[in-house]
């Protein structure tokens, strides 16, 4: 199944949706119309009961290069421009879905396009991937969630040095310092990518809904208190199996 969007592509196969950022001659940039077919996309993965997985790529030489800076400029003030692609929340879409999600990057995956990348539960890197978070050295900070999922994932310490430099990094330091999970050939980053989101697929919807929760409500927790959401969400899952 396809559905016609003009930024990005849609397709569902075996229990997956896939989403491909679709603006090749921009490397993937992120604009305003790339946020509404997103949001659009990720409202039907998470309305659809035939979807149990969400698989996210970039078509073309990038996984995404960052936010539409050409956009800043028509815009009276970045500020504005800023808060236009604040009006669709596609962030939390991510974070909410109750969906297991699985970002497969390559080539630049620079800005938004990191952002997008650690919203996703299993992130596959293709060897040849250059990572980047400009944001401080085009005078903003990270708005699109990384400057919380950046440490969540890297550590304070890493999360500081790749924001405050903006440097680039490769996919190998990306999978050391945790924002990856696997490295693979650029060849065999579909084929891995696919094998993953249909592995995720095939878990009950409800037991993939209860470990998500309990690892994004968990989170920021005291101890005491996130073992007793554990335990509410095994006997909600409990039940689910026993039911249905």
């Amino acid at each position: 199944m396809t559905a016609p969007f003009a930024t990005i592509s849609y397709e569902k196969a075996c229990g997956v949706a896939h989403i491909a950022l679709n603006r090749p001659q921009r490397r993937n940039a992120y604009s305003v119309a790339m946020r509404d077919d997103f949001a659009e996309a990720l409202r039907a993965v998470a309305e659809d009961t035939e979807v149990r997985a969400l698989l996210i790529t970039g078509q073309g030489r990038a996984f995404c290069a960052g936010a539409d800076l050409s956009e800043f400029g028509t815009a009276p003030s970045q500020a504005i421009a800023r808060n236009a692609r604040w009006q669709r929340d596609v962030w939390g879409q991510l974070i909410d879905l109750s969906k297991p999600i699985v970002a497969a990057v390559h080539g630049y995956c620079i800005g938004s396009g990191v952002e997008i990348m650690l919203l996703a539960d299993v992130r596959i890197a293709a060897a040849d991937t250059i990572f980047a978070m400009p944001e401080v050295h085009l005078g903003m900070i990270p708005a699109a969630g990384g400057s919380q999922t950046l440490p969540a994932n890297a550590g304070p310490s890493v999360a500081l040095d790749l924001l405050f430099t903006g440097r680039r990094f490769d996919a190998t330091a990306a999978l050391r310092c945790g924002l990856v999970n696997r490295v693979v050939a650029p060849e065999s980053l579909r084929q891995c990518a696919w094998d993953t989101a249909r592995r995720l697929a095939e878990i009950p919807p409800y037991l993939a809904a209860a470990m998500r929760a309990a690892l994004r409500d968990g989170a920021g927790l005291p101890l005491a208190d996130a073992l007793r959401l554990e335990q509410r969400l095994a006997a909600i899952s409990m039940s689910a199996r026993e039911t249905g």
